[in-house]
């Protein structure tokens, strides 16, 4: 059977205080359930866990039948590897072993760094272990995967860089290999992440017709919405399960909400499961001084909750504020005239003026993180030019959060950078619910936290022009509606990428690049949906409007 069964989880990282314990749910064969909670929560980790890729400190769990797995950076993190090298990395686990011995033979073979005799036997054992596990059969699975996924020419996995293909590009690859696979399970850490509209609506359709069992974590509330058949919420250090779609999850969790407040028993039996907990972690304390901190943390906890006394309080929202008040500017913010980029879009012309909310949208590759960056001033295009209106200020959101003086550093530091009370900087830090994170490196952060800590710079920083290069990807459903409504009160200008469906609604217009480098303005959501689905439908779009020349 190919079902999911997690039962009394509990995990903390080495040194730190437990991230969750008590965490049970099962998936039954053929559902496709999602785990959602805030940033740093330990959905990931969740998947780590059960993909065998780090050991939980207590609890159990079974994978029914076979497993594959596809983690948050798959493709992302090794640009100089080959396709097949990325490949091999998700791959079932007989193979994957005997792909990355192959690998290492080859390159021992080719650099000589072996004796010749010992390097070749070496290669002849490799290739002859990856044959007989079905390494030949796989092949043809990746160049089929390829050919569907990829927009051009591969021949050969072995020798085409990953970073040849576009972030989407290698998500789709991965994606469409493994949700033809057959295999009994799939975990999957941020599947949208890096991938277009048209290809959230082709991952969607994959999602529903595909026949394995699938546990995900994702924070496209339209993907959740119409793929995801049971919802598992991690939250108060455990998880609870509802049952549906997340069409119905707002109305359940807010029902238990109040059930939680109003029922005395709820918080006898948390007393008693704390109380439990913290003597087993005691005991264990005993036998190794290693688990002190957690035991403490767990005494610690139980003391806490006590101390408030019944009724129990529901689980606490988390609560994001996000301050981006802007500032006043010149009706003209950008004027852009003939401006191009070779090969990615024809020379445009173009205004934006102060207040608007512009949606830069079209497929993957198409050059539209490129017109971002020419509008930061980061690049030059190759024809034509861009004028600011006068008091512009312009703040920059980047996609990958990629900030080489941030490392090393705590987020206490950074924001002390720009805000000198240290009372008023912890305050800052809370309204992100980045409180508990203050003396927490900044490259330690997870991908959600370091996004809001971009945001939260940007809001300091007080500029009156936002360009922000998916700003979503990496948010958690609370902090992505937290940040809408903050750019709805901004007063200044919004410039975004994104693919983020929910988010996108919320903008005055749009402006698309076609895969043909051809750009058009479209004044509403609805056209500029049914222009990313219909492409070829464009040009006769009603009101949609050519920009190029």
């Amino acid at each position: 059977m190919s079902s999911i069964i997690v039962s009394e989880l509990e995990y903390g990282p080495p040194g730190s205080d437990q991230l969750f314990f008590d965490v049970s749910f099962k998936v039954s064969p053929g559902e496709h359930a999602a785990i959602v909670g805030a940033n740093g929560v330990g959905k990931s980790t969740i998947l780590r866990i059960l993909s065998a890729q780090i050991e939980a400190d207590g609890g159990e769990f079974s994978l029914g039948g076979t497993m594959l797995n596809m983690t948050q950076d798959v493709g992302m993190s090794r640009p100089d590897d080959t396709l097949r090298e990325m490949l091999i990395e998700v791959a079932p686990a007989a193979l994957r072993t005997a792909g990355r011995a192959l690998v290492a033979a080859e390159k021992a073979l080719a650099d000589g760094t072996d004796a010749d005799i010992n390097a070749g036997m070496g290669y002849a054992t490799a290739l002859s272990d990856w044959g007989d596990l079905g390494g030949y059969e796989l092949e043809t699975k990746w160049q089929a995967s390829a050919q569907r996924s990829v927009k051009s020419q591969i021949d050969d996995v072995s020798t085409r860089l990953v970073s040849e293909l576009s972030g989407g590009e290698r998500k789709r690859l991965v994606l469409d290999l493994l949700l033809t696979s057959g295999a009994d399970v799939l975990l999957l850490d941020e599947p949208d992440n890096y991938l277009d509209i048209p290809t959230r609506a082709w991952l969607e359709e994959q999602i529903k017709v595909c026949r394995s069992t699938i546990l995900m974590v994702s924070h496209d509330r339209t993907l959740l919405e119409r793929c995801a058949t049971k919802i598992v919420v991690i939250e108060g250090s455990g998880c609870w399960v509802h049952g549906g779609s997340y069409v119905t999850f707002p109305e359940a969790r807010e029902k238990r909400q109040a059930l939680l407040g109003d029922d005395l028993k709820r918080w006898n039996d948390e007393e008693r499961r704390l109380f439990q907990h913290m003597k087993i972690m005691k005991q264990r304390a005993a036998q190794n001084f290693k688990n002190a901190t957690k035991a403490n943390g767990a005494e610690t906890r139980w003391e806490k909750f006590v101390a408030a006394g019944p009724p129990p309080p529901p689980v606490a929202d988390q609560q994001i504020y996000v301050r981006l008040r802007g500032a006043d500017a010149a009706r003209r913010v950008a004027k852009l005239e003939s401006v191009s980029i070779t090969k990615l879009f024809k020379p445009f012309s173009e205004e934006i003026h102060h207040g608007e909310r512009v949606a830069l949208i079209g497929p993957n590759g198409t050059g539209k993180t490129h017109l971002l960056k020419v509008l930061s001033g980061q690049n030059e295009p190759d024809t034509g030019k861009i004028t600011f209106g006068p008091r512009t200020s312009v703040g920059v959101f980047t996609q990958i959060n990629n900030r080489p003086d941030f490392v090393g550093r705590e987020c206490l530091a950074i924001v002390l950078d720009r805000i000198s009370e240290e009372e008023r900087a912890m305050k800052t830090l809370a309204r992100y619910g980045l409180v508990n994170n203050a003396r927490q490196k900044f490259d330690t952060l997870s991908g959600g936290q370091k996004a809001r800590l971009e945001i939260l710079r940007l809001e300091i920083e007080g500029h009156n022009v936002l360009l922000l290069d998916e700003p979503t990807d990496n948010l958690d459903i609370e902090s992505s509606e937290a940040l809408e409504h903050a750019l709805d009160g901004f007063e200044g200008t919004v410039v975004a990428v994104s693919h983020d469906r929910s988010f996108l609604a919320q903008f005055d217009r749009y402006i698309m690049i076609t895969d043909d480098g051809e750009v058009y303005a479209l004044p509403d959501f609805e056209i500029a949906l049914k222009g990313l689905t219909e492409p070829d439908k464009l040009a006769s779009l009603r009101l949609a409007k050519p920009l190029h020349e």
